[in-house]
């Protein structure tokens, strides 16, 4: 899985893809990412932000090390939210 390459725990992955079942945190997150742009993606200080807050959103508490880790997988997929196909990657990843 490329995440690991990044150094990110599958443990993590799957306690968050764990939390993200309950409908009410899902949401939450979801509306927070609503907005979210290719270029918000691709800034480093927006990414971190959107981090922090998915984190305390789940009360899932991450070091410095860790939302680095996060930050720079994001960074590196250059995700753009209105293409299917990168979405599609995506889920794929952490199905």
């Amino acid at each position: 899985m490329s995440y690991q390459k990044y150094g990110i725990r599958p443990q993590l992955v799957e306690r968050i893809k764990a939390k993200l079942k309950n409908p009410l945190l899902k949401d939450r997150v979801r509306l927070m990412l609503a907005n979210v742009t290719k270029f918000d993606l691709q800034d480093r200080v927006k990414v971190r932000k959107l981090v922090k807050s998915t984190a305390s959103i789940l009360q899932e508490p991450l070091t410095d090390t860790q939302e680095e880790q996060i930050v720079a997988f994001v960074l590196a997929q250059k995700i753009d939210p209105n293409n299917t196909f990168h979405l599609l990657k995506l889920w794929g990843m952490f199905r």
